[in-house]
């Protein structure tokens, strides 16, 4: 029973721990968290969800695909823009409170004062520490498509004294 119970759980959630300071002062490097596996089964993705997903990127210890943990910022068909550290959606500055530094540098894609399209079918992926994150600003991860998505972060568990739903 306890096995069946165990896998019908891992069906649903999976314990996560982040590894990396991309996502800071939000989640932080060693926190635990619970990412719900079906939450994009009956709808999609939207702005602010924290999500993990595959992507391209090598991880050096295991030799495989690294999962990323990132923030959804725009959504298929959105237009982004960075200019002056500041992000623009759809031609409207777009504030968001969680960034670590509180601006947005402009890297690869778009560059600086460049407006960009969000294919459709992708998402594009930004880490709350702007300066110190490799993401959709980036060639290297680009675009995150649909079916990359392997869920959304819904709890932090662990340190007990920050546990938060998302």
């Amino acid at each position: 029973i306890a096995v069946l119970l165990a896998g019908v759980v891992l069906y649903f959630i999976r314990p996560t721990i982040v590894k990396q300071t991309s996502m800071e002062d939000t989640l932080h490097e060693n926190d635990y968290m619970i990412m719900y596996r079906q939450a994009y089964k009956k709808h999609d993705p939207e702005r602010g969800d924290i999500i993990i997903f595959q992507s391209s990127l090598t991880d050096e210890d295991s030799g495989r695909d690294k999962l990323l943990i990132k923030r959804v910022i725009g959504l298929p068909g959105d237009q982004i823009m960075i200019s002056d550290n500041q992000l623009y959606i759809n031609g409207e500055p777009y504030i968001e409170n969680y960034l670590r530094d509180g601006y947005t540098p402009a890297f690869e894609r778009p560059a600086e004062g460049e407006t960009y399209t969000v294919p459709e079918g992708y998402y594009f992926c930004m880490g709350d520490n702007r300066a110190g994150s490799v993401d959709s600003r980036r060639f290297e991860v680009g675009d995150v498509p649909r079916d990359a998505i392997k869920g959304k972060v819904v709890v932090r568990l662990f340190p007990f004294n920050q546990i938060k739903t998302f």
